[in-house]
């Protein structure tokens, strides 16, 4: 059951749902020691997934994530990556991720549909952002007479591009909507028959220099569905964004939901999802600040998406979720130039996934050697919800 991400991009809409606890015992693994598992939202009347997380500066954690109804309260058979009421949520923890606060808050409702994969960042003065991407609900007959190519994922329900909103007060208000500039590679448009935005799930990186770095998808095929991926820029906070350069192409492989860091050194590294290339994880990297990118390389194991967290020490915490037996997510620790991707021991920290519905990790670094990795989890098929694993450090 593979998600349907809107990226054609290898989103073939996988869906499913419904309830859960926790599991899985400490263990010992290269580089880290699991400490334990943690539930930090979950509600069987809703299917909630895709988080990310931040640390404030006063501590506090911040988890956004997409929740929307659990459809088989209403009698329906699965529920679907796709829902007209997929919103934008956040819950709270100021005691290191111990407990969190019950009743989510709004980040965003859009308002033409459903929202999906909320991905946050802090920037160095304490502004949030939060990237996602939304879809319209309309009737089956009504598609045809839209102004072509529209990304119809399943019948009736239409792609409208991506958006940010910010916050500028720890994210109790939210901006209205940011909308980045069109990607000329993107072949779809949406219901009014403009080009859409660029979006994509995946990390962003606020670089040594205050510019912030986004590898958004670009859908090159139209209704064929297949994407590359391409670096924008911001040199304002997110305000406003201009396109780089390509990261990643091919006539075979399919390149979507990306994550980008910038290395001690300036490198750009992005992590690459996949489609036509056996699940396994790529990587793109730019030695001159994002103007070029070299040839992306296959890093020769299985997982998506992937996210990648700086260590106290300058390592690389790469995070992935794991959707082939046994479910669940997994680790690795790269040096701080992100060289060694091929032989960094894989590390896992869930494997009691009940079926492919799993993952989308994003991790933060919490108090001495401490990590949070935040992902969504269901057991024995059960409820989907936000969990996270505390491990330490080496």
């Amino acid at each position: 059951m593979n998600r349907p991400r809107l990226l054609p991009f290898v989103f073939g809409l996988a869906s499913l749902l419904l309830l859960s606890p926790l599991g899985a015992a400490p263990q010992t693994s290269p580089g880290a020691r699991k400490i334990k598992d943690i539930v930090i939202y979950e509600d069987p009347v809703f299917y909630s997934s895709f988080p990310s997380v931040v640390r404030r500066s006063d501590g506090e954690l911040v988890v956004a994530f997409r929740r929307a109804p659990n459809r088989l309260t209403f009698g329906e058979e699965k529920n679907s990556h796709v829902d007209p009421n997929s919103y934008l949520m956040q819950v709270r923890s100021r005691d290191g991720g111990a407990t969190w606060t019950k009743d989510p808050t709004l980040i965003y409702a859009h308002p033409w549909g459903g929202s999906q994969d909320p991905c946050l960042l802090q920037l160095r003065d304490g502004t949030l952002l939060c990237a996602s991407y939304g879809w319209a609900f309309v009737k089956t007959d009504i598609v045809p007479k839209f102004k072509q190519p529209v990304f119809e994922v399943v019948p009736g329900v239409i792609f409208l591009g991506g958006y940010l909103v910010r916050s500028t007060d720890g994210g109790h208000a939210w901006s209205a909507p940011v909308y980045p500039p069109h990607v000329a590679a993107e072949a779809n448009l949406d219901h009014y028959g403009r080009p859409i935005p660029a979006y994509n799930r995946g990390a962003l990186y606020e670089g040594k220099s205050g510019r912030i770095f986004w590898v958004v998808a670009a859908n090159t095929a139209g209704a064929k569905r297949r994407t590359s991926n391409h670096l924008l820029l911001s040199d304002d906070k997110g305000a406003t964004w201009r396109y780089s350069a390509p990261v990643a192409d091919d006539p075979q492989v399919t390149f979507n939901e990306a994550s980008v860091y910038e290395t001690p050194r300036g490198d750009l590294v992005a992590f690459l999802r996949t489609a036509g290339l056996d699940d396994h994880a790529c990587i793109a990297r730019s030695t001159d600040g994002g103007k070029t990118f070299q040839p992306w390389q296959d890093m020769g194991w299985q997982g998506h998406p992937l996210q990648a967290t700086r260590l106290p020490d300058h390592r690389v915490l790469l995070v992935y979720g794991y959707r082939h037996k046994p479910y669940g997510v997994r680790a690795r620790i790269l040096n701080a130039e992100c060289t060694d991707f091929a032989t960094a021991p894989e590390i896992v920290l869930r494997d009691d996934g009940g079926t492919t519905d799993v993952g989308y990790p994003w991790a933060v670094v919490l108090e001495g050697r401490r990590v949070l990795v935040t992902y969504y989890i269901n057991l024995a098929n059960g409820t989907r919800h936000i969990a996270g694993t505390i491990l330490e450090t080496d």
